[in-house]
């Protein structure tokens, strides 16, 4: 199918040439216990950690995650890496409130309970069916398992603060 069809939605325009260039760089999300939220998204996820901000007058940290195929290519200086962060696709920003991994009935609100707003976040992999076997094996919990439902060829994983992960696989996938 051509692009033609989904660029005649009601509602969509062409990108106009001002906006070349522009790159959706990353999704921030709210973690509750900073150190729990790093373990899942670098060992159970493979995300590599970028570069971290603290804000001690403000009482908050962010870090920068990558996807990144070749490690190698992020630079060692520290000015030099969140240059390079703040211009890849696909960037996930972990924020934390300090003290909110203090107060055990603290939680954020994931997106997927009423009222619902913000939905999921998406990994690709290699085989859906093998990864979805060492997320199991690593007792994650799933949202949704490749068995459920009507859409056999991806599964939900929820990270630390209940956010869900859609999983799934870019070429075809035969249950």
């Amino acid at each position: 199918m051509s692009l033609a069809p989904l660029l005649a939605m009601p509602g969509v325009s062409a990108p106009e040439s001002a906006t070349r260039g522009f790159v959706f760089n990353h999704t921030m999300i709210r973690v509750k216990d900073l150190a729990r939220s790093l373990d899942f998204y670098t060992r159970v996820l493979g995300f590599t950690p970028v570069h971290r901000q603290d804000f001690a007058e403000a009482a908050f940290t962010i870090v920068y995650l990558v996807l990144a195929a070749d490690p190698s290519v992020i630079p060692d200086d520290d000015g030099e890496r969140l240059q390079w962060v703040l211009a890849q696709p696909g960037v996930l920003e972990l924020t934390h409130n300090h003290g909110t991994e203090q107060d055990e009935a603290f939680q954020y609100h994931h997106g997927n309970a009423e009222p619902r707003g913000f939905g999921h976040l998406c990994v690709s992999v290699p085989d859906v069916q093998q990864a979805c076997e060492r997320f199991e094996a690593l007792g994650v919990p799933f949202q949704k398992r490749l068995s459920d439902g009507r859409m056999k060829h991806i599964a939900f994983i929820r990270d630390p603060d209940g956010y869900w992960i859609e999983i799934l696989q870019p070429a075809p996938f035969i249950a």
